[in-house]
């Protein structure tokens, strides 16, 4: 009589690379639905990205590296909205199942993981074109969230690390600039290896108003968080911390990649003048560089005296307002952008 193996190739494959003992979910991989244990008086907060080869990273990034930032920018998310990281869960597709490949992504991921105490609790594997689907789920508490668009009149604005490093680090991948040696390093440690600025979303928690994270680059995110509170952002051009990097690089280079360039997964939030000092504080402590860079203000009127639109208003070290042209600024759109980078 024939016998059969319950390991298929495809949970093998799970056995081999994913499955961990379970430290904080009640039942993790292995059957068909994890099962969590809800902190009574807390809310999830869940987010999923979706990274695809040729889209968001090359197809032929270093492994390690790719399981190390498929999880940073879920990470990121939680992070913009003060949410504790507690689990995730991983579809992975694969052209072929490559072991090496997969014990070095699996080595990235749970470095990560095991820094922020995440634990993988589910997903799926299937064969396709190498891409990858993360969800995470944090805790926050409720009322608590640093949400779009809680952003008030008169809050500051403020970035942390510097902004850039990333975007130029793709500009050379993609051969529209060239980096010397001693500056492409730590660009690229920027584009490969984002730090998701976990600890401070959760410092900002009771201090700021409203946060996001900055993946599609500082105009365009900055810019959700006018729309959804309705407010104007005027932020100066000479604030704007620069990745070192940029100083090697022209002005239009340098100015487009801090204000439009994505990937550098900072936290772009807003918070009232009552918490300037609170924050500077907060930088020390934590030895990371938070720089003030602007203020919400209310929406101009149009000529007709009806309310204009939103906007991200970029003046320049004279004062003078900035044109979008000039700055070169568009976000990431994935239906209309052909970077390898999200």
């Amino acid at each position: 009589m024939p016998s059969y193996s319950s390991q298929t190739p495809e949970f093998a494959l799970i056995a081999k690379h994913f499955s961990r003992p379970t430290k904080r979910a009640a039942l993790g991989i292995g059957d068909d639905c994890a099962l969590i244990d809800v902190t009574p008086g807390k809310q999830l907060a869940i987010s999923t990205d979706t990274l695809v080869a040729g889209v968001h990273f090359f197809a032929d990034a270093a492994p390690e590296a790719l399981g190390h930032k498929v999880l940073a920018v879920n990470l990121s998310d939680l992070a913009a909205m003060g949410a504790m990281p507690k689990f995730f869960t991983l579809a992975l597709t694969l052209p072929h199942v490559n072991d090496a490949w997969l014990a070095d992504f699996a080595r990235g991921l749970f470095r990560l993981a095991d820094q922020y105490e995440i634990e993988l609790i589910g997903g799926d594997t299937t064969k396709g074109p190498l891409a990858m689907t993360l969800t995470v789920l944090g805790q926050v508490t409720p009322n608590e969230a640093l949400q779009r668009d809680h952003a008030k009149l008169g809050d500051d604005i403020w970035v942390s690390g510097t902004l850039g490093g990333a975007a130029l680090a793709l500009k050379h991948l993609q051969a529209q600039v060239k980096l010397k040696p001693n500056v492409l390093p730590p660009a690229l440690a920027r584009l490969h290896l984002p730090a998701p600025r976990v600890a401070l979303g959760l410092r900002l928690v009771g201090v700021a108003n409203a946060a996001i994270d900055l993946s599609d680059g500082l105009i365009a995110d900055l810019g959700h968080i006018c729309t959804r509170s309705q407010l104007t952002a005027v932020i100066g051009w000479a604030k704007i911390p620069l990745h070192p990097a940029l100083l090697s690089v022209g002005p239009r280079v340098r100015m487009a990649s801090a204000l439009a360039g994505g990937d550098d997964y900072e936290l772009c939030f807003t918070a009232p003048l009552s918490a300037h000092e609170k924050i500077r504080e907060m930088s020390g402590d934590m030895g990371l560089a938070l720089s003030y860079i602007g203020t919400m203000r209310a929406v101009d009127s149009t000529s007709n005296g009806q309310s204009g639109a939103p906007a991200v208003v970029v003046i320049d070290e004279r004062g003078r307002e900035m044109t979008a042209a000039e700055m070169g600024l568009h976000g990431f759109d994935h239906f209309l952008t052909t970077s390898s980078s999200k």
